[in-house]
């Protein structure tokens, strides 16, 4: 069964178009990798899947029901989370508040009663941080908060905005077998990242997206070798390298 389905889904600011008719199915428990330059639409796309954008035209579904007039609220409680680009939690609540704050978001919109979320900042290494303001934690720190926040809503999706940007070559490795694992726990994934060889420690399949519109979609390994990617996102003249 697809946990996502969207189907001819575009976006339009006026008279620019940012998604340009995506239609994409992800099996439940796959990770896909999202790449393409900037400015392709990536984080647009994911926009829409969690409902802080609104569709032009088409349709999304998620377990087989129509999403698309849901709010990112609503897609929170059906099981759709995510992480940001810029980890923004509430620096005046300890890490543990803030797990708090997400559970009550979770699936089902039940009231916060701190399940689960020990569990939550052990698996993600923020247990000895519980009592920590938010605030007070390093970049590294904050990624995984936003990973332990978007846990904590029970997610059968998660979808994560280039949550390895900014980190040294040493905290993307923790971070990326911190993914591995949490992919393995049953929990989809996808994944738009710059950092191409975290993305493909962890991507089942690879998708790339240029000016909105989707020109490649595989195994990874063949995707990254295609021309067409190799020429647009790679900044590789296809020409000059078979010369």
């Amino acid at each position: 069964m697809d946990v996502l389905r969207l189907d001819a889904v575009s976006k339009k600011y006026g008279a620019l178009t940012v998604t340009d008719g995506v239609s994409l199915s992800v099996p439940e428990g796959q990770a896909l990798g999202i790449i393409g330059p900037n400015g392709a639409g990536k984080s647009t796309l994911f926009n829409l899947i969690g409902g802080t954008t609104t569709v032009s035209s088409g349709r999304i579904f998620f377990n087989e029901a129509d999403i698309t007039g849901f709010s990112a609220a609503e897609r929170c409680n059906a099981g759709i989370a995510r992480s940001f680009q810029i980890p923004h939690p509430f620096v005046g609540l300890t890490v543990y508040e803030n797990l708090l704050v997400a559970e009550a978001f979770g699936i089902g919109g039940k009231p916060a009663d701190g399940e689960g979320c020990r569990e939550i900042l052990h698996q993600t290494g923020l247990l000895s941080k519980a009592n920590t303001p938010a605030g007070k934690l390093s970049l590294l720190e904050r990624k995984r908060l936003e990973l332990a926040r978007a846990l904590a809503t029970r997610p059968r999706l998660l979808l994560l905005d280039e949550i390895a940007g900014g980190l040294t070559d040493g905290e993307c490795k923790l971070l990326v077998e911190l993914i591995k694992r949490i992919h393995a726990s049953g929990v989809s994934i996808i994944w738009i990242e710059h950092i191409v060889h975290a993305l493909t420690a962890v991507a089942e399949r690879l998708v790339v997206i240029d000016y909105g519109r989707v020109i490649a979609d595989g195994d990874p390994a063949e995707v990254i070798n295609e021309p067409v990617v190799k020429e647009i996102y790679l900044g590789i003249d296809v020409d000059d390298e078979a010369a």
